[in-house]
């Protein structure tokens, strides 16, 4: 193989690259708000919400293989869809899509065990929601961008000495199933 082999691969993985980088941005960015919005609908919809209703009785994720689970299935039909623009393009898509199910997972999960390990967010709203029983705010799972944007987040003291007395774990030490 030659430099100007080797050039022409590289170059053809970059272009592949640059297309399928901002399809991966776009499914995770619309994976998030779709997250969103139906879990606010599954406080307004009895018919959609009757499964949410008893996490809430409950207060427990699934553990993360179940959770990644209901989110991939709840996304099928619309994770191959940019496969029809270019191959490029739907390998960004989907590998978003599949990107943010799997850290939603982990993030639902992790809030409901360890809230302290949210890192990446300023309060945890998903744990909030449930402590306060936010029937009307905080209904981010993943991330709490769109309840900002749609004027659902509300702040609270949330770290009170239950949070700080729990025991501290690793970002891992979860529910995996």
């Amino acid at each position: 193989m030659t430099v100007s082999d080797i050039s022409h691969v590289i170059s053809a993985y970059m272009q592949h690259f640059s297309v399928a980088l901002p399809f991966f941005i776009a499914a995770f960015v619309l994976a998030s708000l779709i997250e969103y919005w139906i879990h606010r609908l599954m406080h307004v919809s009895a018919r959609i919400g009757a499964k949410h209703r008893d996490h809430h009785r409950r207060n427990e994720g699934q553990g993360v293989v179940w959770e990644f689970r209901d989110y991939v299935l709840g996304s099928l039909i619309l994770l191959p869809i940019m496969f029809f623009v270019s191959w490029p393009a739907g390998w960004g898509w989907f590998l978003g899509g599949i990107g943010f199910a799997a850290f939603s997972a982990y993030a639902h999960q992790l809030q409901h065990e360890n809230p302290c390990k949210c890192f990446w967010m300023k309060m945890p709203v998903h744990y909030v929601h449930h402590k306060y029983g936010m029937w009307h705010h905080n209904f981010g799972l993943a991330v709490d961008w769109w309840d900002h944007v749609f004027g659902t987040y509300k702040a609270v003291e949330w770290l009170t000495p239950d949070e700080l007395n729990r025991p501290q774990l690793g970002y891992a030490q979860l529910r995996w199933w």
